[in-house]
């Protein structure tokens, strides 16, 4: 546990505000966050921003009991005004409210620039904005990203020793945003990258102990999912199973939908603590596995559960890129990965 945040946390809530989202002095900046979120870590966000002499609002809601548009009916018509009036609108409620109508609007907008916080708190806050040289981090996804750009069209594969097997085509590579803001739009919180198979090329199996379905949880069993193009069975997991094939059948419509994302944690300070699914999945080697729909199709990308597996390896066109969690290759990326050390003082 730490201490003394105080100190600690206003530099990385500094960070993000200065350093990543490049709030600007007269800009409009808009917090929303939830009865559960961490009001420490809302206040420190709240006077990073007041200290560049911007309009600051605040807005605190009862939480969503489901993310992006299934929590529609439950948010108010002043969340949805302040949303599509500000320039930065910074989303510290979980779930969140990406994916929701009213996110939608204000993406149309062509103002606002979201900033998809979900659910952080002091700790993890000050791990992923003040305990890593942001510059390197920012090097290191783009040198992966582009490595994915290279390897569209071959295949992956990815394991870990719970017993995840899993192989894919890879898709059209889909940046995460997980840089500095450059203008409006979604942008997340660095630290991971994004990797997109072909939805029907996915086959194998998805292991995991951590999910988000209806709420965030580590699993008493872990949870086992047989893929063939879509998800054909969900087992293990007690009674957390129930509730993410639950899930999956309400984000799908009919059957238990796709694998639409896997994901890789490249943050050298995230710790898995079980209670933070931004910085769960950012830990190294981590991989937040997004299933249901994907927003290209008819109905998809509103809402979607998200598996998280630890440990994990990972090959791109028979190369070995991970290993238990460490990125081992390419050469060139390899190397600015080792550039890549947490932040301790």
């Amino acid at each position: 546990m730490m201490t003394n945040l105080g100190p600690e946390l206003t530099q990385a809530a500094d960070a993000m505000i200065r350093d990543v989202l490049l709030v600007q002095s007269g800009e409009t900046v808009l917090i929303t966050a939830d009865t559960a979120s961490d009001m420490q870590t809302v206040e420190a966000i709240q006077n990073a921003a007041r200290n560049l002499d911007t309009p600051v609002a605040l807005l605190i809601a009862p939480q969503l009991p489901f993310q992006g548009a299934l929590g529609d009916p439950y948010i108010s018509d002043p969340v949805r005004a302040a949303v599509t009036n500000c320039d930065v609108w910074i989303d510290l409620a979980f779930p969140y409210m990406a994916g929701s109508q009213a996110f939608d609007v204000a993406m149309q907008n062509k103002r606002t620039r979201y900033y998809l916080a979900a659910g952080l708190n002091a700790e993890s806050t000050i791990r992923l904005f003040g305990k890593v040289n942001l510059d390197t981090l920012f090097t290191v996804t783009q040198a992966f990203d582009a490595l994915l750009v290279e390897k569209k069209g071959a295949q992956g594969r990815i394991t870990n020793p719970v017993g995840t097997d899993v192989t894919f085509t890879i898709g059209e590579p889909m940046a995460m945003g997980t840089g500095r803001a450059n203008g409006p739009g979604a942008l997340f919180v660095p630290g991971t990258v994004m990797i997109m198979p072909k939805e029907d090329s996915v086959k194998g199996v998805v292991k995991f102990d951590t999910v988000f379905h209806e709420y965030y949880t580590p699993l008493e069993e872990p949870i086992s999912l047989t893929i063939d193009g879509t998800v054909q069975d969900v087992s293990g997991g007690v009674a957390e199973g129930t509730v993410l094939e639950r899930s999956l059948r309400r984000a799908s419509g009919e059957g238990l939908g796709y694998i639409i994302h896997f994901t890789c944690g490249i943050h050298p300070a995230a710790r898995y603590t079980g209670n933070c699914f931004l910085e769960d999945q950012r830990v190294l080697g981590y991989n937040a596995v997004g299933l249901g729909l994907p927003f290209w199709m008819p109905g998809g990308g509103e809402n979607h559960p998200d598996a998280v597996l630890s440990k994990q390896s990972l090959w791109l066109d028979g190369e070995q890129i991970v290993k238990d969690g460490l990125i081992v290759g390419p050469p060139d990326l390899a190397e600015l990965a080792q550039d890549l050390q947490p932040l301790y003082r």
